[in-house]
């Protein structure tokens, strides 16, 4: 079957539009239920990483590597011609004649699509900065939809960073594409930007603002966690919020029986261990369905028919 994402970048949620979501999250059902070996056959995945990463670099690298694809690149900038002047422009473009898509995370916001202006082969958006982090939030709203049995009229708590947080910002915009009710809870130096804000309001999506998680928990369908991204803090920044929300096993009392906890992970000090062991618990599940969804987009952005 045809369809519109062959050869296609994905730099920004914003780039997909509501049938193309779908199609991506029936691929991932799909490879989850019955793999495909041979869909990347031939294919080379370059993962360029100029930021640390666990779990989106390896598991694009898994997804590649289980679809029959080939893995090359990198997991910093210090072995690059970058350390001697070479722009990222330029190396971008060399690395497109050596792959056949390349995934891109950059501390820079902008890069990656200053990466795909660059490279004449797909350029996947692997975070750049605290901008976007596409395929995150695709593996979120997948997730969402296998533990809730539904994407519209779902509730969700965003808990945490929204300031700087790129899946808070990605799955936000994801999120616009479906009815679902937002309760943003964050400390109040680190919400929502309010381009996001202004953006949900015009697209007439129900949000409001809270500064504790006992008010919203009994509210919703999906509590979503983030860290603080000490990172990109000041230490004075740091210091003023954080462990000012940490989601214990306790505070789930109230929850309402379908309530999953859902989390990018790497988790700190903002979810306790002790949910591990509850049947709230769906972060894990959350972080191997990212293996299924990165193999529908390298499967879509490689192959001009779907199966």
């Amino acid at each position: 079957m045809a369809h519109s994402l062959y050869q296609r970048d994905l730099i920004s949620i914003n780039d997909l539009s509501l049938e193309q979501v779908k199609t991506i999250l029936e691929t991932a059902k799909k490879l989850k239920q019955k793999p495909d070996t041979q869909a990347l056959q031939n294919k080379i995945i370059a993962n360029c990483f100029f930021e640390p990463s666990t779990r989106t670099r390896l598991s694009f690298e898994s997804a590649a590597l289980r679809l029959g694809g080939k893995v090359t690149g990198f997991t910093s900038d210090g072995d690059l011609s970058i350390q001697k002047g070479e722009t990222l422009r330029d190396t971008i473009r060399v690395i497109s004649d050596y792959a056949d898509l390349l995934v891109i995370r950059h501390p820079r916001e902008g890069a990656a699509r200053l990466a795909a202006e660059a490279s004449d082969k797909p350029v996947i958006n692997a975070g750049d900065g605290a901008n976007q982090h596409p395929s995150q939030a695709l593996v979120d709203l997948f997730t969402m939809e296998e533990c809730q049995n539904k994407l519209n009229g779902l509730s969700i708590a965003l808990v945490g960073d929204l300031k700087y947080g790129r899946t808070i910002h990605s799955l936000t915009q994801a999120c616009m594409l479906f009815d679902m009710r937002f309760y943003f809870v964050s400390p109040e130096g680190l919400t929502l930007p309010d381009a996001i804000a202004d953006h949900l309001k015009k697209n007439g999506v129900r949000f409001s603002f809270h500064q504790t998680l006992e008010e919203v928990i009994p509210k919703v369908d999906i509590i979503y966690l983030t860290r603080l991204q000490k990172e990109r803090l000041d230490e004075a920044e740091y210091q003023l919020v954080k462990n000012k929300y940490t989601l214990t096993a306790g505070l789930l009392s109230q929850a309402k029986s379908n309530l999953k906890v859902l989390h990018p992970l790497p988790r700190v000090d903002e979810m306790d261990t002790s949910i591990d062991k509850t049947p709230f618990a769906y972060y894990f599940q959350q972080a191997a369905n990212g293996v299924f969804v990165r193999q529908a987009l390298l499967t879509l952005l490689l192959n001009e028919k779907s199966s």
